[in-house]
């Protein structure tokens, strides 16, 4: 599977599980909702006090397991560097993560001020490597 087939089942296929790596070299993993930006990133929202940040803070490298709603059926594995954009500059990426995942929202002065109180942050991943590219 190359990455822009991956990416294109993300951008329709939101529930995921995210893997980082702890301080102690073990895996955390993190169930999550991404999507995709603007420039083919696979973006999760998280909170700045977030485990999963921490480790991305220390590590920028993880790995994401996408597949459909009802679980069952096809599913893609990406992984690559992965950046934490912190607020301010965060914002209008979390913005267009709500509109791609959920659409509009009824209130973006809300949501934006939710974002600050809970101190949100985009996780940000370039990917390098998708699968899967066969089934056995």
């Amino acid at each position: 599977m190359d990455i822009s087939q991956a990416t294109q089942f993300i951008a329709g296929n939101h529930r995921a599980v995210l893997a980082t790596t702890r301080s102690d070299g073990r895996f955390q993993l993190s169930p999550v909702t991404a999507g995709v930006d603007g420039d083919g990133r696979v973006v999760v929202s998280s909170r700045e006090t977030a485990v999963k940040t921490a480790n991305v803070r220390r590590n920028p490298y993880a790995a994401l397991c996408v597949f459909p709603d009802q679980f069952f059926g096809g599913w893609v594995q990406v992984e690559g560097g992965i950046e934490v954009v912190s607020l301010p500059d965060a914002m209008e990426g979390l913005v267009e993560y709500y509109r791609r995942i959920s659409g509009e929202h009824p209130d973006w002065d809300d949501y934006r001020a939710t974002m600050v109180k809970d101190r949100r942050v985009l996780l940000r991943m370039t990917v390098r490597r998708a699968g899967p590219n066969r089934s056995g």
